[in-house]
């Protein structure tokens, strides 16, 4: 399966993006996808993820509330809504599927078998 990830940007802050995850090569069936996000010079860090049933999706505690997480399965697409962006929100998010995760691991980068290229997004302040 190979991700690609598109619909990042510049914005200024309190604005707004929708990024999306396509998959080829393959589909989504079965796999929980997540999107993570790593800013210049730290670590990659889980953004939010969702199970295959479309169940319960996960967020972090700093996009709680302000990005919503969704897939269409049947378009092997994965989609991030990005509400009300901060400076700190500034990075380069990836998109990335596994199997078998259980819920301690989904924030957890290894944990994910496949990995989009990333897309950058900037807010400015």
């Amino acid at each position: 399966v190979q991700l690609q990830a598109s619909g990042g940007g510049l914005v200024q802050a309190g604005g707004s993006l929708r990024l999306s995850c396509a998959a080829s090569g393959g589909t989504f069936s079965g796999y929980t996808l997540a999107w993570f996000r790593q800013a210049s010079g730290k670590e990659r860090e889980f953004v939010a993820g969702i199970r295959w049933t479309n169940s319960n999706p996960f967020y972090a505690d700093s996009v709680k509330g302000r990005f919503t997480i969704s897939r269409d399965n049947a378009k092997s697409t994965l989609y991030l809504q990005m509400n009300s962006l901060q400076p700190d929100d500034t990075a380069v998010y990836y998109c990335t599927a596994g199997r078998s995760i259980i819920l301690s691991n989904l924030g957890v980068p290894s944990s994910y078998s496949y990995w989009g290229q990333g897309t950058q997004v900037t807010v400015s302040s």
